[in-house]
């Protein structure tokens, strides 16, 4: 795919979007489920059934997907597809490239060994690797515009608004 055919591909997306702001708002779902043997989660991932269970640095036995994981690789998936797509527009040819999300856990947060160490990631480094004749501007450009389009990241970078409930079945 080139610039002109992602443009004619998004053009008439991207019309009904000024038109009709409402049409743009789309709600994505995730649904899981805790009936299983051992303490683990089915997650439908809209392909298939993932189970995702406790990582080996909190009991686990390695053999289930863990969420931080997978919420790197969310990162990754999103980063790769954007830096791909901006690419495209832009006119930045890509020989080749990667994309790297690494972060970094104290998981006497997660298992309550110390009240003070936080929960969760404490920092995330996302990190490409391209091979490409576009000079050095176009290289900032490009990944300009993938961290400012990049869904996963600008999800994790601001933080949305979020709620949690519970309710009996």
């Amino acid at each position: 795919m080139d610039a002109a055919q992602l443009r004619q591909m998004q053009a008439p997306i991207k019309e009904r979007y000024k038109t009709d702001p409402k049409t743009a708002l789309i709600t994505l779902k995730a649904k899981g489920s805790t009936d299983s043997d051992g303490i683990a989660c089915k997650v439908e991932t809209g392909r298939a059934i993932a189970m995702a269970g406790l990582h080996p640095a909190t009991g686990g036995s390695g053999l289930e997907l863990c969420s931080g994981d997978m919420l790197l690789e969310a990162l990754v998936a999103c980063a790769g597809v954007t830096l791909k797509s901006v690419a495209t527009a832009i006119e930045v040819p890509l020989k080749t490239g990667n994309v790297y999300a690494e972060g970094d856990l104290d998981f006497r947060g997660t298992l309550g060994v110390d009240k003070e160490t936080p929960v969760g990631f404490a920092e995330i480094r996302l990190r490409f690797e391209v091979d490409t004749p576009a000079p050095q501007d176009k290289l900032d450009l490009l990944l300009k515009l993938t961290e400012r389009y990049c869904v996963v990241y600008q999800t994790i970078k601001n933080g949305p608004k979020i709620s949690v409930s519970m309710q009996r079945m």
